[in-house]
């Protein structure tokens, strides 16, 4: 069997921008900067904006529905 085989494993710490701190292992030999994490993420805190997906949807039929049925019309004559 060959030796050393397998890379191997570091402690490291990833930082995030909020000061958040998580410890892990991992092969990369250098610590790791993150700008957002499951702690300042909005949607693990609750602060996500949902959006009225619905409305988007009214406005495009609104805007581009018609030209299907006149489409549809001219392939039936």
């Amino acid at each position: 069997m060959k030796k050393d085989l397998q890379p191997k494993m570091n402690k490291i710490t990833i930082k995030c921008s909020c000061g958040n701190k998580i410890e892990t292992l991992s092969t990369s030999e250098k610590d790791i900067s993150i700008e957002i994490c499951s702690k300042c993420h909005p949607f693990y805190t609750g602060q996500q904006k949902i959006l009225d997906s619905a409305g988007r949807v009214d406005k495009f039929n609104r805007k581009y529905g018609n030209q299907n049925k006149k489409e549809d019309e001219k392939e039936k004559e």
